[in-house]
């Protein structure tokens, strides 16, 4: 299995986080592109992202939303 490139991958709603998941500029520009100029990374949000539990791209980005909907 190969390790998905976090720097220069083709991120999609569709791809899987995985254990080698980075906060790169490449992510930062899908999460800007799903949730708007606002969006921007907190500890909380990481650490959800980082919990184990099986979840996509777009689950971030559906979270992300909800959260900043509070």
């Amino acid at each position: 299995m190969t390790t998905f490139d976090w720097h220069s991958g083709t991120i999609t709603r569709a791809t899987t986080i995985t254990k080698s998941y980075r906060n790169t500029q490449n992510v930062r520009r899908f999460f800007k592109g799903q949730c708007g100029e606002d969006f921007k990374f907190d500890r909380p949000f990481m650490a959800w992202l980082k919990d184990g539990k099986p979840k996509t791209m777009g689950d971030a980005a559906d979270e992300w939303k909800r959260r900043a909907a509070r």
